[in-house]
């Protein structure tokens, strides 16, 4: 099946049952913008669980705060962003739509890559075992050809990003013959820059409001918080402060779902180092953000590194943790070494000292900052395309099942009652009221037990119990796994220890530990 298929199927799955809804939809919804159901706020709620307790748990140097959404609005003149937070916009005369010009040129690479990896594969197919990839990839003439386009392409790209070059990268759009997915046409207009930042007032009165701003990012907050934090929790350099929290953004080229959102929610973590020690920090996180990503269990050939091809001013290094989306391979998570340029900008605006006094060193520094910072809305995305399958049984039926990692799925148990008469039903609910205090449960009676089965697939529930008349008897219960569908008759007494095995997140945490 064509990936665009497997996307599109995806996004109906989420709203027929109830993980992501378009946001006021009875009003025609609100463009790049949505609401999360039932299903979608507990995984949600999971994952971001899962995130901050690896954070706050497993690093006994890295503590949490809660900021404000609005903040004083010199900061983000400090911070850089109300004079250079502006994405490289592009419009197609014909068509009239808006696209990102980095974007454009971005899908344009990822083309040739897949071109490569077609002949790779190809060569693969045909050669069997005996097939050198790397030798292949030196010598085929095709490989080359669209290897070296794609080199010089990359190359004269970040070049431009990096220069601010819009006029060549017009140009180069034009040479790549890049066109519009809706006219098909190049007739492009100049590219220019767009700020992102929401803007509104704050005050009584119209004479005495003040411009403010939603945050585009939640790191700011940390920031500011810094000397607070480390003052009152006596924190020691190396430390952390984590934060989850919302996020505005006036993105022009909302697309691919809730991949790009204008209201978005972001886990972010700022790491304060010495200087000097930031490039061996940055390596650390970058491997431990990694290991995170992969005890999900997904696949790790899913995830891949992609260094920034243009570095923001402050930064001295930066990469992104990549998914392989069913629209590729996209950032769901960025590591950067942010230098001291956030505390040394807000001590020059604010005229307050961001330092700190290194006992250890007896002198004061500015600190330098690794960030690691994700959005929730992508891993969510990720998790749920990772998860996702459509398969044939041995009886010729199909099934939809979501194989999300049982520590996060929304619902862990079903119990269902094998016919709605004969005391089943009320077996049944004394199970469910037992295990509910550990694990959220669902009671289902309706329909056949093969159709209730497929409605506890699609939403990933891990385990369904089975309550039929020998269970009055033998206080046994059969327990089928939703991604073997294997079943196994078990005393009701071990359904706890067998389900909490499964769905507890130490499972997990060892795996990052490791």
């Amino acid at each position: 099946m064509a990936q665009e298929d497997v996307f599109k199927k995806l996004v109906s799955h989420c709203k027929e049952y109830g993980f992501v809804f378009p946001s006021s939809e009875i009003y025609d919804g609100l463009g790049a913008v949505y609401d999360y159901g039932q299903m979608g706020v507990e995984l949600k709620n999971n994952l971001k669980k899962y995130w901050w307790d690896s954070m706050t748990l497993l690093n006994d140097n890295v503590v949490g705060i809660d900021s404000a959404i609005f903040m004083h609005p010199t900061i983000w003149k400090a911070s850089g962003h109300v004079d250079a937070f502006n994405d490289p916009l592009i419009d197609n005369k014909d068509s009239k739509k808006r696209y990102r010009a980095d974007v454009l040129i971005e899908d344009y690479l990822a083309k040739l890559d897949e071109k490569i990896d077609k002949e790779v594969a190809k060569a693969a197919k045909r050669f069997g075992e005996s097939f050198d990839e790397a030798q292949f990839r030196a010598t085929n003439p095709r490989v080359l050809e669209n290897q070296a386009k794609r080199d010089e392409v990359h190359a004269r790209f970040a070049k431009d990003l990096n220069d601010a070059n819009f006029e060549d990268l017009r140009d180069l759009i034009i040479e790549c013959e890049i066109v519009c997915p809706i006219s098909g046409t190049r007739n492009w207009t100049d590219v220019r820059q767009f700020n992102l930042m929401f803007s509104t007032e704050m005050g009584s009165t119209a004479d005495g409001a003040m411009k403010v701003y939603l945050r585009p990012e939640t790191a700011q907050g940390i920031f500011v918080n810094f000397l607070n934090v480390q003052k009152t929790g006596r924190m020691k350099i190396p430390f952390g402060i984590a934060q989850i929290g919302k996020a505005f953004r006036n993105e022009i080229v909302a697309r691919q779902f809730i991949f790009r959102m204008r209201e978005f929610e972001q886990m972010e973590m700022q790491f304060f180092v010495r200087p000097g020690e930031e490039l061996d920090w940055f390596a650390k996180w970058k491997q431990a953000r990694l290991n995170w990503h992969k005890a999900l269990g997904l696949g790790d050939q899913k995830y891949r590194y992609h260094d920034h091809d243009k570095l923001a001013h402050y930064a001295n290094a930066a990469t992104d943790i990549e998914f392989e989306m069913p629209f590729g391979f996209k950032e769901v998570e960025g590591i950067h070494s942010r230098t001291d340029f956030d505390l040394s900008q807000h001590e020059k605006f604010s005229g307050k000292k961001m330092q700190y006094f290194d006992p250890e060193l007896n002198k004061s520094y500015t600190p330098y900052v690794i960030e690691t910072s994700i959005g929730v809305d992508r891993l969510f995305l990720s998790v749920l395309a990772g998860s996702y399958c459509e398969e044939t049984l041995e009886n010729g039926e199909t099934r939809v099942v979501l194989k999300l990692p049982a520590q996060v799925a929304p619902v862990k148990l079903a119990v269902m009652p094998l016919v709605k008469k004969d005391g089943l039903p009320e077996k049944a609910n004394e199970i469910i009221n037992d295990l509910k205090f550990d694990f959220r449960c669902q009671y289902d009676e309706k329909d056949s037990i093969g159709k209730r089965y497929r409605r506890q697939d699609a939403i990933g529930t891990p385990f369904c119990i089975t309550v039929d008349h020998d269970t009055l008897n033998d206080n046994c219960v059969t327990i089928r796994f939703r991604d073997t569908m294997l079943q196994e008759r078990v005393p009701i007494s071990k359904l706890h220890d067998i389900i909490s095995e499964k769905v507890n997140m130490k499972s997990l945490f060892k795996k990052i530990s490791e």
